[in-house]
């Protein structure tokens, strides 16, 4: 009996054992999986703070990027006017880089070719010597030939000017590359120079086969100076020419439309004058102005969009008959050329004779006061 008793006692705990155990082993496995989903819970956490800390270091990366960008531009465009305000001139009455600061700065634009053209105008309506710096110190009106260099640096070309130069002391000399077809880059780079080296109420550019009576144009121009950003000249709207044998051609004709278009309003190129805002806006933006094939159009390509009041003048392209006739009649012109040369016909011959009969009086230009007509 005892040992039966037993028997079923024992069977009796093994089966509650077994039990224990199966229990046991269900809670430590529940325990397992619950650390297992923990830490899986946790390392995918990790990896989201780890990528949201890759995204945050890329998207500063980035940024950083884009500061540098910009500071490279900034610092592009402020070396292009370094190098602009240390440009080569033979202008020996600036002072160093002191401004000197004058009425206004007239730019004739001439080409190595054209020895006899700046002649015929030394020996009309340009003053020589003393009677130049005179013109400068009294009156404050500045005259320069303005030309580049060759392609080929010290060429014989270069060293003519270099000698023509110590002769007259007339010229102003800009880092850029002559040729016909650069007239756009030289404008820009004319402007530019001369904001740079002068402070001026005004800035003039004339093409050295035009007759100009500089009292006349001082006049002019005074009655402008209390405006912030004028643009004077023949303003003129010609057509846009598309075909490969024009003269003047424009490449980027599909700019402006369908064709038989004509251009926006702007001066013609023979000479106008532009206030210091605008001269500065120039020199401050060269480096982004788009150059179009004809300087003229150049010109006034940058002033669209800008608020600058177009001031057009019949006075500041006469014709040569015509100033002839408004001469006889007490009234001069600001400049005179023909139409049909884009400038005075065969200059060199007649310059002196359009001179004669279309000329200011020799003391005009002194006998102005330019404050009395403020």
């Amino acid at each position: 009996m005892k040992h039966k008793a037993s028997k079923r006692l024992s069977l009796t705990w093994v089966s509650l054992l077994c039990i224990s155990c199966f229990f046991l082993g269900v809670t430590f496995t529940s325990r397992f999986r619950v650390s297992d989903d923990y830490g899986r819970e946790k390392e995918k956490s990790h990896e989201k703070d780890v990528t949201e800390e890759v995204l945050k270091i890329h998207k500063a990366i980035e940024a950083l990027g884009k500061s540098v960008a910009m500071l490279q531009k900034q610092l592009s465009v402020r070396h292009s006017y370094q190098k602009i305000v240390g440009v080569s001139t033979t202008n020996t009455s600036t002072g160093g880089n002191q401004m000197s600061k004058v009425f206004m700065v007239i730019g004739v634009n001439t080409a190595f070719s054209s020895r006899q053209r700046r002649d015929s105008l030394r020996e009309t309506w340009i003053p020589q010597g003393e009677k130049l710096e005179k013109l400068e110190k009294e009156k404050g009106i500045v005259v320069k030939f303005m030309i580049g260099h060759s392609a080929t640096p010290h060429s014989i070309l270069d060293k003519e000017i270099d000698s023509e130069d110590a002769q007259y002391k007339d010229f102003f000399r800009l880092d850029h590359v002559e040729g016909y077809y650069n007239l756009s880059a030289k404008t820009k780079t004319f402007f530019s120079s001369a904001v740079a080296t002068w402070d001026a109420e005004f800035y003039v550019k004339i093409d050295d086969d035009v007759h100009v009576n500089l009292g006349m144009l001082g006049s002019t121009l005074a009655l402008h100076r209390h405006k912030p950003r004028v643009y004077i000249g023949c303003m003129k709207s010609g057509p846009v020419l598309t075909k490969k044998t024009a003269k003047y051609r424009e490449p980027e004709f599909w700019k402006f439309g369908e064709e038989g278009n004509r251009y926006f309003r702007h001066a013609t190129g023979q000479i106008y004058a532009i206030s210091k805002d605008l001269a500065t806006y120039i020199s401050n933006n060269q480096p982004i102005l788009h150059k179009y094939a004809n300087e003229d159009v150049t010109l006034g390509s940058w002033f669209i969009g800008l608020e600058v009041e177009h001031i057009d003048d019949g006075n500041f392209c006469c014709s040569t008959p015509d100033c002839e006739m408004k001469a006889d009649a007490g009234e001069v012109c600001v400049a005179s050329f023909d139409w049909t040369c884009s400038g005075v016909c065969k200059s060199v011959n007649r310059m002196w004779m359009v001179h004669m009969i279309c000329g200011e009086d020799d003391k005009a230009v002194w006998d102005v006061n330019y404050d009395s007509l403020r």
